[in-house]
């Protein structure tokens, strides 16, 4: 794909990946998220880190399959969409749920086994953010890899939050533990087949 289609496939992405949030945006504010808007909104947008999460994932066994390399170049936007979807769900449960008790919040946070899994994917997708760009890769160097694997256990703390958080209907928490687990099983079916190669990092990772 040439310079100016990935230019454009990428404005086109950054739009259709913004778009939940601005929906969300006006959804609160034209009171269409329920009885309880402001538990919806930490709902979605938790959930919203979970797909996000889950499209980075897809991008290297779409190349894979495809032999396309185009995918691959979205996968630090989508990465870092799926971190800014994540703090979100953060400041509203920060907000709205706790009113930024702080001990309060710590209690939660050490009791509460499906806050802890998910604060714990959070603070992987911060450290994997703040290494994302191409000078944090030069400075790393060969550490920037291990690091950026991390993505693997973030997308499965994910996929545990929700499950503990959902209690009731189990259907998309268990449809996102099928997709996040067919998805690490492509990896390591790469690694088994080419031993003596580790599969790219697919986290925020540079584009």
């Amino acid at each position: 794909m040439d310079a100016e289609r990935m230019a454009r496939l990428r404005l086109l992405v950054f739009v259709a990946a913004l778009a939940p949030a601005l929906w969300l945006a006006w959804a609160l504010f034209a009171d269409r998220l329920g009885a309880n808007p402001f538990e919806a909104l930490t709902r979605r947008s938790g959930e919203w880190t979970l797909r996000f999460l889950l499209l980075t994932l897809l991008m290297t066994p779409l190349r894979d399959w495809t032999g396309w390399r185009w995918p691959v170049r979205l996968r630090r936007m989508l990465g870092l969409y799926a971190f800014f979807y994540g703090t979100l769900h953060l400041f509203t449960w920060l907000w709205f749920d706790q009113f930024f008790d702080w001990p309060a919040i710590v209690e939660e946070i050490v009791k509460r086994p499906f806050i802890t899994a998910g604060m714990g994917a959070l603070l992987i997708l911060l450290a994997l953010a703040a290494t994302s760009t191409r000078g944090m890769m030069r400075r790393l160097g060969r550490r920037w890899k291990p690091l950026h694997r991390m993505v693997y256990v973030a997308v499965l703390l994910a996929v545990l939050h929700h499950f503990w958080l959902v209690k009731a209907d189990l259907l998309w928490p268990t449809i996102y533990a099928v997709i996040a687990g067919a998805l690490l099983g492509h990896r390591l079916w790469r690694r088994v087949r080419r031993p003596g190669r580790l599969p790219a990092a697919t986290a925020l990772s540079r584009s």
